[in-house]
């Protein structure tokens, strides 16, 4: 359905807000990759996330271009491609400093996604019209991004077992939830019901985790509980808190900062 000039001029400007979002978004990762190069060694980081992300993002600028499949959704094209550049040079950064038993690992599941990206623009572009592919692509996308809400749901859980929000920021979640706001809006302008449905998921995970922050700010997670104890005893000693060589607390939340990383999926 054609939009009025009034309702085109909107969702375009709505899009281009979100691609300012989702752009931030894109480079959450980057403090994990600085302690990577700073370490020169992935050491227990995974990159399959990244992976995982690559293969969204690629889905998704194939169904928002014009010429393949959605003719009204380019700007959802343009950030995606955006974050296609992003993930690659993550990927690129992690295959380089790990080791050879996860940098194989790495290539493999690689392989495996851009094949099956590929299977699946060569078939839907040859056997099926552009309303089919609209549709085929689109539940692809939509099943996608469900398959990744897995790690804002194990944060938000983590957080309520420790009753502390020290591993779910407040920065990222507000711009997580807004991020899926925007582009709700995108898409009801537009009448989009797979770009409605991914978006409109994220943001009501986001409100989720707005409200369990709010719950939980100030309280003391576990760790940090024992941390205190031990410092207190180890300076009842006349002891210091030992550090690595890097000058982070050793046993620190390096794994969790990942997690973190990882919970804030962009979704468009």
């Amino acid at each position: 359905m054609a939009l009025s000039p009034a309702a085109a001029i909107a969702r375009t400007a709505i899009g281009i807000i979100g691609n300012v979002i989702s752009f931030f978004l894109f480079l959450s990762p980057v403090p994990t990759f600085r302690k990577v190069v700073k370490w020169k060694s992935t050491r227990e980081f995974s990159g399959v996330p990244y992976v995982v992300m690559l293969f969204n993002s690629l889905l998704w600028v194939y169904y928002g271009l014009p010429i393949a499949v959605q003719p009204n959704a380019i700007l959802v094209a343009t950030i995606n491609g955006v974050g296609c550049v992003l993930e690659i040079v993550y990927i690129a950064t992690f295959l380089f400093y790990a080791n050879s038993k996860e940098r194989k690992k790495m290539l493999i599941l690689l392989g495996a996604v851009l094949s099956l990206v590929a299977l699946i623009v060569v078939l839907t572009m040859v056997m099926a019209s552009r309303s089919k592919r609209i549709i085929i692509v689109g539940i692809l996308c939509v099943v996608v991004n469900v398959a990744m809400y897995a790690s804002p749901l194990t944060i938000m859980r983590k957080v309520i077992q420790a009753k502390s929000v020290k591993y779910m920021p407040f920065s990222l979640s507000f711009t997580y939830f807004l991020n899926g706001l925007i582009w709700s809006t995108y898409a009801c302008i537009g009448l989009d019901k797979f770009l409605l449905i991914s978006n409109g998921s994220g943001a009501f995970l986001g409100a989720c985790q707005l409200i369990i922050y709010a719950k939980y700010y100030g309280g003391i997670h576990p760790e940090d509980q024992k941390d205190k104890i031990k410092q207190g005893i180890h300076l009842g000693k006349g002891g210091q808190k030992v550090c690595g060589a890097d000058g982070d607390v050793e046993n620190g939340a390096t794994k969790h900062d990942l997690e973190i990383t990882h919970a804030f999926s962009v979704e468009t």
